[in-house]
């Protein structure tokens, strides 16, 4: 489990950063957050440790990524529909 925690928490982490698969990258640090601390409970070894901490990084990098991704989003919305409104 702990080194299923720590695949889990690189493809996280690494998914992050790719625009398309942080919408996705979040779910899977999450399970490599349960995956290491069930690892962690069972047995502290440094790979479950490795793991969890690689999970952490990856899902706070995940959730501020899809943050900034909607905050986009929304402004490009928001600019278009003001840029509309104009012309009516």
């Amino acid at each position: 489990m702990g080194i299923a925690g720590l695949v889990l928490g690189i493809v996280g982490l690494v998914g992050g950063f790719i625009p398309v698969i942080n919408y996705f990258a979040w779910l899977i640090a999450l399970t490599g957050i349960i995956l290491s601390a069930i690892a962690m409970k069972k047995a502290k070894s440094g790979v479950a440790i490795a793991g969890l901490v690689l999970s952490i990084i990856g899902f706070v990098v995940a959730i501020s990524g899809l943050i900034c991704v909607l905050a986009c989003a929304s402004a490009v919305g928001s600019a278009a529909g003001n840029l509309g409104g104009s012309y009516w």
